[in-house]
């Protein structure tokens, strides 16, 4: 049985941050992985994702400017897309065992499986661990109805060589969202099933509500608060079962897609064999990132759910939790101004707090909220969804949160993000100079 300093669980963004730092101060690791190695971000989620956004993007923008000096008629090849994405996606495995090599990583392909507090077991072979880091990522939460079996994940949406006629989103939140948005630009019909009363409920309403004309507009089929009740397979189509607030109904596709919800990826570890405390499927940890009931265990990113299930607070847990294996617990996580972003089209963003959060943080709540489509950033592109809510603490001047929709959104709520973590004032953003004609340039306005 080998023995390393360090096992780490998971080869994403966590687990790369982690066990790099650890190889460099001269310590032994030892990495796990049953799934490709490169982690969601890099093979499943955010950086395939956006390359598939680049191409609706293409063909949004076309469109919107059809009549505005640009004419001719714009398609998606959905092929080609998918292509375009594994030019990205399919040399990340092999460059990542590389790295891991150059670096006097050991990584094992295979199911990590705890067989003690210090013991990680992967096929045959036992490591022991004087620390192990749990950087597992998420998962789909199980869906308990009849015919959950027929669910396809969105792991697979990207893969998919051809794109289907008609698609059903289970779910309203940004899978469902920034799915959707690319299949029916690229022809899809496409029909979002919520169970709750809008989409996007991490983001706030009259934002949202803004957005959800552009759902119309490309033929999005949004039906809220429908609960999918069961999924059979009927020949070559799906029939999806739902709970309406006017009864029963059912709705006809070629492929349904989770967009339910993640959950932490850690039920097969076996963690009561390594005394890891667990409760309703999330690890109990103290604010130092380590388990409560094994000091030696450390988790990071999705897998540890302490801060918002993004790449970079994966980066920025790995950083706290790498901290405390190599110094001791000196460090925790601060999850102030974590931008989020949907990347719809336009995207939708948020940072800080909702207005209901801030009201009840301060009884001085400044609240400045427009929906400006005539604003220069928005007819530049005959983009007639731009808007934003500011939530402003009087007596300090700092600002609490900010949502927006439109142009850029995704860019600009990072000016935001620096704020609020960096304790800025509203005269600290309204003071600079930003370039312009750019999205940063209608800041100053915001408030």
């Amino acid at each position: 049985m080998d023995t390393y300093d360090l096992i780490v669980i998971g080869t994403g963004t966590a687990a790369q941050v982690v066990a790099g730092r650890v190889r460099k101060a001269g310590r032994s690791v030892a990495m796990i992985d049953h799934r490709p190695f490169g982690g969601t971000c890099a093979l499943r989620g955010c950086d395939p994702k956006k390359m598939l956004v680049s191409g609706a993007e293409a063909i949004d923008l076309g469109r919107r400017m059809r009549g505005h000096g640009a004419s001719g008629d714009l398609h998606i090849e959905w092929k080609d897309l998918i292509a375009f994405k594994r030019t990205f996606t399919d040399p990340v495995p092999s460059r990542r065992e590389e790295h891991f090599a150059k670096q006097g990583i050991d990584a094992f392909h295979g199911f990590a499986r705890f067989t003690g507090p210090d013991r990680v077991a992967v096929g045959e072979h036992t490591c022991r661990g004087r620390h192990i880091l749990i950087a597992s990522g998420a998962r789909p939460a199980a869906l308990g109805f009849p015919g959950s079996e027929h669910l396809t994940t969105g792991d697979a949406f990207m893969e998919l060589e051809h794109l289907p006629d008609r698609i059903v989103m289970v779910g309203g939140g940004y899978i469902a969202a920034e799915f959707s948005h690319i299949a029916a630009r690229a022809g899809a019909q496409v029909t979002v099933l919520q169970r709750a009363a809008r989409m996007l409920p991490a983001f706030d309403a009259e934002v949202v509500g803004w957005l959800m004309e552009k759902f119309a507009e490309i033929g999005v089929d949004v039906r809220t608060g429908h609960a999918v009740t069961a999924i059979e397979r009927s020949s070559d189509e799906y029939r999806v079962h739902v709970q309406t607030p006017h009864g029963e109904a059912m709705v006809t596709a070629d492929v349904v897609i989770h967009a339910a919800g993640r959950v932490p990826d850690v039920a097969e570890l076996n963690l009561s064999a390594a005394n890891v405390a667990v409760a309703g499927g999330t690890l109990q940890l103290n604010d130092f990132l380590q388990s409560i009931s094994n000091p030696i265990v450390y988790a990071a990113g999705d897998a540890a759910a302490k801060g918002p299930p993004l790449t970079p607070v994966s980066s920025h847990d790995a950083k706290v939790a790498v901290g405390n294996i190599l110094e001791g617990n000196r460090h925790k996580p601060d999850y102030r101004g974590v931008p989020s972003v949907a990347f719809t089209l336009p995207p939708v963003a948020a940072v800080g707090l909702s207005e209901s959060a801030a009201r009840a943080q301060t009884s001085k709540l400044r609240i400045k909220s427009a929906r400006v489509p005539h604003w220069y950033t928005a007819r530049r592109v005959a983009e007639p969804v731009y808007g934003y809510k500011t939530l402003v603490d009087e007596d300090r001047e700092r600002i609490l949160g900010a949502h927006l929709v439109g142009p850029h959104a995704d860019e600009v709520i990072n000016l935001f993000a620096l704020a609020i973590r960096h304790d800025l004032t509203v005269d600290d953003l309204k003071s600079t100079i930003f370039g312009y004609p750019t999205g940063a340039s209608d800041v100053g306005y915001m408030f």
